[in-house]
């Protein structure tokens, strides 16, 4: 019988090469959706809202006459939040508040500078807001408030005059959570429209939709093909892969809770991974003996099942330092450090989407309320990229006011280059300013 979740030990000839073929994943790119979305596209940008409105009855079996009847208004975001249970509707708000205070305080620390130079010369950098940015939210089956929080209010806090949402509505069905979650986190404008279409007509505008400066937000393979095609034209956050957890512990938490924590992302999807390391064997045996009495009643029990199967491993280590060295070659989009001291070694790791430190900061709670950003990098782009953020709805202009006096040191300098580099109008521009 093949065991529910693989057990590998670092000290095995072959551990590393078994430990990169469990982490490789390649996106494939599939030949029908990579055509199916660039022809979407170029009909968008040839027919505009005809296209959009053409392509949306067809994929999310709507009926529309014209693209008025997708413009999801201010009133019925209004009346979605009103209708929300008082329980639900306060978990909204209070995410929604701890995620704009972390952004307010993210935004102190992306100020600009300048300095003056003994002659006279200001050098410095200014930053600025995106004028508009498109969020993509996933509609019918798939909905995700928390998402639309974690796109639109950074985008707020950044100072983004403009947030335009897009969402699909099957059928017409619309989740009332997900309009909620705009109306809380200031949204300027939902569309329902989804698919290839929505990206192409935010990327490159239609008669109705004025085109964006930036898109983010998650979606199936036809809205990442679209994504990366309309890169260039327009910014985008990432192309992002399979969920991921990666746990070190230390062998002192229940192990249940080590357990669930994997389940958390393995649930989300077949390919989603989920991986431990710990240097005690007996407790690894503990985590395993927890995941087979748990998965039984978890409603996602099949695709938990798979992706442990797949993409999964109880990894048992030489020590806690071997461990975090693992973790780093990892980078994964969500670490666990769930220790007695988690800060310990937290300073050891350089790769992480996020670090959850301790045992009582289960990953669910960075998913949804604690407030740091999680839309995070995944297939070990944590090595070079971050978190969602601020950041990413701003953009930096270098400031260069360069006075009388320095124009004559660093006018000969950017001649002498230019000179050098065979560019005589560069030169003869800096020369023409020397007295």
């Amino acid at each position: 019988m093949m065991p529910m979740i693989r057990k590998l030990d670092s000290t095995q000839d072959d551990f590393q090469e078994t430990l990169d073929a469990l982490l490789a994943f390649e996106a494939e790119t599939d030949d029908a959706i990579e055509s199916a979305v660039a022809k979407i596209i170029a009909d968008v940008r040839a027919r505009g809202d005809e296209a959009v409105l053409e392509y949306t009855n067809r994929f999310d079996r709507m009926s529309a006459a014209g693209m008025a009847d997708f413009d999801i208004g201010q009133a019925e975001l209004d009346a979605a939040l009103a209708a929300l249970p008082g329980a639900q509707r306060s978990a909204l708000q209070t995410a929604a508040d701890r995620i704009r205070a972390f952004h307010e305080r993210q935004k102190q620390e992306l100020q600009g500078f300048t300095y003056t130079e003994a002659d006279g010369t200001i050098l410095g950098q200014r930053i600025t807001p995106l004028d508009r940015v498109g969020i993509y939210v996933p509609g019918g089956k798939a909905a995700y408030p928390s998402s639309v929080l974690m796109n639109a209010v950074p985008a707020k806090v950044a100072g983004v005059e403009e947030i335009i949402m897009v969402v699909p509505t099957p059928d017409g069905v619309k989740n009332q959570m997900v309009l909620a979650a705009a109306a809380i986190a200031g949204v300027t404008r939902v569309i329902g429209i989804g698919g290839a279409q929505a990206v192409a007509a935010l990327a490159h505008g239609t008669e109705t939709i004025r085109p964006v400066d930036k898109i983010v937000g998650p979606g199936n393979a036809y809205v990442a093909a679209a994504k990366r095609r309309v890169f260039g034209t327009v910014g985008i956050d990432m192309i992002a892969g399979p969920s991921e957890i990666l746990v070190i512990c230390d062998g002192t938490t229940d192990p249940d809770w080590v357990a669930m924590d994997l389940f958390s992302q393995a649930e989300h999807d077949e390919l989603a991974q989920a991986i431990l390391l710990c240097p005690d064997a007996g407790y690894i045996a503990q985590v395993e003996a927890s995941i087979a009495k748990l998965l039984p009643a978890m409603p996602r029990k099949a695709v938990i099942e798979t992706s442990l199967r797949d993409r999964g491993a109880l990894v048992k280590v030489r020590d806690m330092a071997e461990a975090c060295a693992i973790a780093n070659s990892i980078a994964a989009e969500h670490l666990e450090i769930s220790a007695e001291n988690p800060q310990q070694w937290a300073e050891q790791i350089r790769h992480a989407g996020a670090m959850f430190l301790g045992r009582f900061s289960s990953e669910s709670l960075g998913d949804y309320c604690c407030g740091p950003n999680h839309v995070l990098p995944t297939s070990r782009t944590a090595r070079f990229s971050s978190p969602l953020g601020v950041y990413d709805f701003q953009k930096r202009s270098s400031v260069i006011h360069v006075s009388e006096a320095g124009a004559q040191t660093l006018g000969k300098v950017a001649a002498e280059l230019a000179y050098g580099e065979g560019l005589q109008a560069h030169a003869r521009s800096a020369e023409l300013r020397l007295k």
